[in-house]
């Protein structure tokens, strides 16, 4: 696996790669701008070029951009969706110029309507983001911790989503502290072929295309996303190191979104090198 950190760009995009090398990152997530707002920002093209080949020099590849926590393809309000799709496809243009292979979203929630009628408005919401989408670029769904009527909580309704669709640059990502909130245990090497197992047939691994690691002290199927330090949770070291182990999961791209500052970060990026190190040695 390709692994790193989600990493601010308050400070710019070279900083963010200079964070990124420093705390040896081989992969990178960010925000295009504030994730609270539906705000689009003007593209930087020269900054987004950039960008792109400092990652190229310092090795690290792929990256993805997340979305605004805001958007909400399931809104009943239209307005709503339109502004949540206009965030999506500036997303994807940010992405396309610099150089970046995965636009992550969260869905939305179904609110007070139907779960069929909102999946139909997620369907035709992901139809209009994805048209004229980049070459290279995936659209990337998350999976949700399954709250009330949060969409994409399960594995069954994410593959519901990619065959209905049937894009080839429809993607998934699969969050483990959302998973685990959603009833799906990955703490053991058992839990984890189960859990791909299903991904599998529900999903397509070709459609998994990056994980989010992050551990939890939620309850199994709690359905609360809290996210904490890796290997200090209930996931633990057992079930990351299954997840590193995985033959199936050796292509995909893993991005932590653990919680705290600098040293939060170095702590986690140290963990889960272990981790990784740890599998390939046969330790």
């Amino acid at each position: 696996m390709r692994y790193g950190l989600h990493v601010p760009i308050r400070n710019g995009y070279d900083a963010a790669v200079d964070y990124a090398t420093r705390l040896g990152c081989t992969a990178i997530q960010i925000f295009s701008s504030n994730p609270k707002t539906y705000r689009v920002m003007a593209l930087d093209v020269p900054a987004l070029e950039r960008f792109k080949q400092r990652r190229g020099a310092a090795g690290i590849d792929p990256a993805a951009l997340h979305t605004s926590y805001l958007i909400n393809l399931a809104s009943a309000d239209l307005k709503i969706v339109a502004g949540s799709v206009r965030l999506l496809k500036n997303d994807l243009e940010v992405a396309a110029v610099g150089g970046i292979a995965f636009v992550n979203t969260h869905l939305g929630s179904y609110g007070n309507r139907t779960r069929s009628d909102g999946f139909a408005q997620v369907v035709a919401a992901l139809e209009q983001a994805l048209e004229g989408i980049a070459p290279g670029v995936f659209l990337i769904m998350e999976n949700s911790a399954g709250a009330g009527q949060l969409c994409g909580g399960t594995l069954e309704e994410l593959g519901a989503f990619v065959r209905a669709l049937g894009h080839p640059q429809l993607g998934v990502c699969l969050d483990t502290a959302h998973s685990w909130a959603a009833g799906y245990a990955l703490d053991s090497k058992d839990g984890v072929d189960r859990f791909i197992d299903l991904a599998e047939r529900e999903i397509g691994l070709e459609r998994l295309k990056m994980f989010h690691f992050n551990d939890t002290q939620i309850a199994l199927g709690g359905h609360r996303d809290r996210h904490w330090h890796i290997g200090e949770g209930k996931i633990g070291f057992e079930g990351f190191r299954a997840l590193a182990a995985h033959p199936e999961l050796r292509e995909k791209t893993a991005i932590l979104e653990t919680p705290g500052e600098e040293a939060d970060d170095a702590r986690n990026m140290q963990t889960i090198r272990l981790i990784f190190e740890g599998f390939a040695s046969g330790a």
